[in-house]
């Protein structure tokens, strides 16, 4: 009698086995197709018309990114209270918002990445090649610049005055706060991008491709709820380095772009024989103690 029990649980296992684990990830059979990896040079590019046409709307989307949200900028930092403006929420908004719609438009051109962070994640996941990656953060980093540049040629003077929206480290705190806030921020919102267009999601749900960018749009939008206090949030080196390049003070250029290069030089150079007055004898670890805690 015990023996016919336990064949039935045998055959019961054997008859209704689990095919479909808790977690898609758990599944040993791919109903999806995962797009080979990209090569790291494809020279056949070059000639491509379509390569050009994405980096042009690479160039686009950013243009239209930095205009849009630095003109917002200016407008709260124009009024006398955050009452009588779009306050932070507006801010947020505006750059969720751009994000969301450029997105939208760009993504059956050029993927929709509008920010070299993203660029750079999907080249090493191998989603791109390395001369297409080097081609997108050019023309983004480009089209900040000149976005930037004609919200500057609109109001000359207020941009000067109230800070041309660059990434500036605030009052009360240091610089390792708002790179840890920088590095979050930034980790947010390229996991939610690789999350929204990965390739099993796509091929279980049909609307998973449409609605990617609410999600990644929604993404900027929450972080720069958080962020816009330390560093009036970044996340996009492309919007950082457009908006530090036309302001063009020392504040800007200290805290988001050339202390970091400057540093990244100094630690590339440790093993390197340079003048006594130009590097000081400290110990990596009291370099970056030094720099964090640098107001």
């Amino acid at each position: 009698m015990a023996e016919n029990k336990e064949e039935d649980v045998k055959l019961g296992a054997n008859k209704f086995r689990e095919t479909q684990p808790l977690g898609t990830a758990a599944q040993t059979d791919k109903d999806y197709k995962e797009p080979p990896p990209a090569p790291l040079f494809e020279p056949g590019e070059l000639s491509s018309w379509s390569f050009y046409r994405a980096g042009i709307a690479e160039f686009m989307a950013t243009f239209l990114f930095l205009y849009i949200t630095i003109l917002t900028v200016m407008g709260l930092k124009r009024s006398d209270s955050l009452c009588s403006s779009v306050g932070i929420q507006g801010v947020a908004w505006a750059f969720g918002g751009m994000i969301f719609a450029l997105v939208y438009c760009t993504a059956g051109i050029s993927g929709g990445h509008i920010n070299p962070a993203v660029t750079f994640g999907l080249f090493l996941a191998r989603k791109l090649s390395l001369t297409r990656a080097i081609f997108y953060i050019v023309m983004q980093c480009l089209g900040a610049i000149c976005g930037a540049g004609v919200v500057k040629g609109f109001m000359v003077g207020p941009y000067q005055r109230l800070g041309g929206g660059a990434n500036v480290v605030n009052h009360g705190y240091t610089k390792g706060d708002g790179l840890g806030a920088e590095i979050i921020g930034t980790f947010v919102l390229v996991y939610t991008v690789f999350s929204a267009t990965d390739a099993k999601r796509n091929a279980r749900d049909s609307h998973v491709p449409i609605l990617a960018p609410l999600p990644i749009g929604f993404a900027v939008f929450l972080v720069h709820l958080a962020t816009i206090p330390i560093t009036g949030t970044g996340i996009n080196p492309a919007r950082s380095l457009g908006a530090a390049i036309i302001y063009n003070t020392d504040q800007a250029w200290d805290d988001h772009v050339m202390d970091l290069l400057g540093w990244t030089i100094h630690w590339s150079c440790t093993c390197c024989s340079l003048p006594s007055n130009n590097h000081q004898s400290h110990s990596i670890p009291q370099v970056v103690l030094s720099f964090l805690k640098k107001p």
